[in-house]
């Protein structure tokens, strides 16, 4: 079987906080569980992105929240300049931090924001960003 990415998982501080940033940014995020704080959402494209609140720390004893900086881009396609425009004011309207106003980057046009947890958000307009249409999906 081909290795394939199917779900991106946050451990974040609370979960009804980030559903509430993912919903913004327009992702139609369930609420948490009722008997446990996870929010589970599989996407068109087959990925999903599940908030879970706990996880990490309590299979692993090693593990520990980052201090600084980032470790991961979670890049969404916004459609053109204009979507990744309006996004970017309405995601920093609501109080999230902007880490890069909507630009044209080396690449695409695109802008970074916070969600809760400190992850990047990045939105962009890039054509190669778009999700294939397979024959079968």
């Amino acid at each position: 079987m081909e290795m394939q990415l199917s779900m991106v998982v946050l451990e974040v501080r609370d979960v009804a906080r980030s559903v509430e940033f993912y919903r913004t940014l327009g992702l139609a995020m369930p609420d948490p569980r009722q008997d446990r704080p996870v929010s589970a959402l599989r996407m068109p494209s087959g990925v999903s992105l599940i908030l879970v609140e706990g996880f990490a720390g309590s299979n692993d004893p090693t593990w520990s929240r980052p201090d600084g900086g980032y470790q991961q881009l979670l890049e969404f396609f916004a459609g053109d300049d204009a979507v990744v425009d309006a996004m970017w004011a309405k995601l920093t309207a609501a109080g999230h931090h902007g880490r890069m106003a909507p630009r044209r980057t080396q690449g695409p046009y695109a802008a970074m924001v916070d969600d809760p947890d400190g992850n990047v958000v990045l939105l962009t307009s890039d054509e190669a960003a778009r999700i294939l249409k397979h024959d079968n999906a």
